[in-house]
């Protein structure tokens, strides 16, 4: 069994440990996430996060299990090549190598944080749209993020092998997520809409009558005439997954624009999605505050695809991978701070006729 695979089942199965142990045991008994519990979690998976940096930014090559000069160079070459490593021995160059390893671990997590928060608004349109009781929420939320893990996996290392093949993907992804970018740009001041009678998946299974017609507790699946029928939340969690699909096409070929290293890009996605479920909690009370978000998450996308146009070029001109994280972390601040200076104006109150 290879070094890299022993680093991706063990880090991947604590990750899941630590799922589990908030889903069995802390959050056995069904109930309303609070704010001061959304903050705490949402401070515990940012901490794992910046632990798995820190992790990276002193031990990162033992993941690729690199051990000598001519491993490095050849992981360079396949990963990192802007990288100038020098004449200056192993361990230098090691040190070297890990430092971009470990920004470019962070410049995809904060990516992939930063659009999940677009995802947090579609979530919400599903679970209002779909009468769910909010004391549900958690244990949807935890299922969903089960499945993302699972398609991400699949998405990512399918997509890196693609681009090790044909690397005129990483054109066409550049190109989506400049589309995606103006698209989400246009349509920012539309409000989310989940339309729960004229959805196709909420058709199709209702001319299958597939679907219990009422929620039954928590359950996703009830027995009804000997038939086995799915609940209402189990369509709802059927969306989430449908959903996390679609955010998937744009965040994983946006963390491609800042490494090529699959395992980073997975690391990246995975530590920002179990964040999701807690951020979602925490967002629902605050993110109102911050109307300019979606304008922020747009330019970001179009940043990361035009990177991706250029990356041959920035290549050559040694553009480091730190760059990217100045300019996102920008991006987020300038939206921030619009947002608190010039805070939204609430909707005039139609008079009474």
């Amino acid at each position: 069994m290879s070094q890299e695979l022993i680093y991706l089942i063990v880090i991947t199965s604590i990750i899941l440990g630590i799922l589990m142990f908030d889903l069995l045991f802390v959050g056995r008994n069904v109930h309303e996430i609070s704010f001061k519990e959304a903050s705490l979690w949402t401070a515990l998976w940012v901490g794992c996060a910046m632990g798995f940096y820190v992790f990276l930014r002193f031990h990162g090559l033992e993941i690729h299990g690199v051990e000598d000069m001519a491993g490095l160079e050849a992981l360079r070459d396949k990963y990192a090549p802007s990288l100038k490593l020098a004449a200056d021995g192993f361990a230098a160059n090691a040190a070297r190598y890990q430092v971009n390893m470990a920004t470019d671990y962070l410049t995809g997590y904060v990516i992939e944080y930063t659009l999940s928060m677009d995802n947090v608004f579609v979530i919400m349109a599903i679970l209002t749209g779909f009468g769910v009781g909010k004391k549900y929420y958690k244990e949807v939320l935890f299922w969903g993020i089960l499945g993302a893990i699972v398609l991400r996996f699949l998405f990512i290392f399918v997509g890196a092998a693609l681009i090790q093949k044909f690397e005129w993907m990483l054109l066409v992804f550049g190109l989506f997520l400049i589309f995606t970018g103006v698209k989400m740009f246009l349509s920012r001041n539309q409000e989310e809409h989940i339309n729960t009678q004229d959805h196709w998946l909420v058709k199709f299974l209702a001319r299958r009558r597939m679907i219990f017609p009422r929620y039954v507790k928590g359950y996703f699946f009830i027995k009804s005439h000997g038939r086995r029928l799915m609940t209402p939340l189990f369509m709802v969690l059927l969306l989430i997954e449908f959903t996390d699909i679609v955010f998937a096409l744009d965040s994983i070929p946006a963390i491609f624009a800042v490494t090529r290293d699959p395992l980073l890009v997975f690391f990246s996605n995975i530590f920002a999605i179990i964040g999701l479920r807690s951020l979602f909690f925490l967002l629902a009370r605050v993110v109102h505050l911050f109307h300019y978000l979606k304008v922020g998450i747009s330019v970001l996308l179009a940043y990361v695809g035009v990177k991706l146009l250029a990356h041959e070029w920035l290549d050559h001109i040694g553009f480091k991978s730190v760059y990217s994280l100045y300019i996102i972390f920008g991006i987020l601040a300038i939206c921030i701070i619009a947002s608190i200076l010039f805070p939204k104006k609430p909707a005039p109150i139609e008079a009474a006729s």
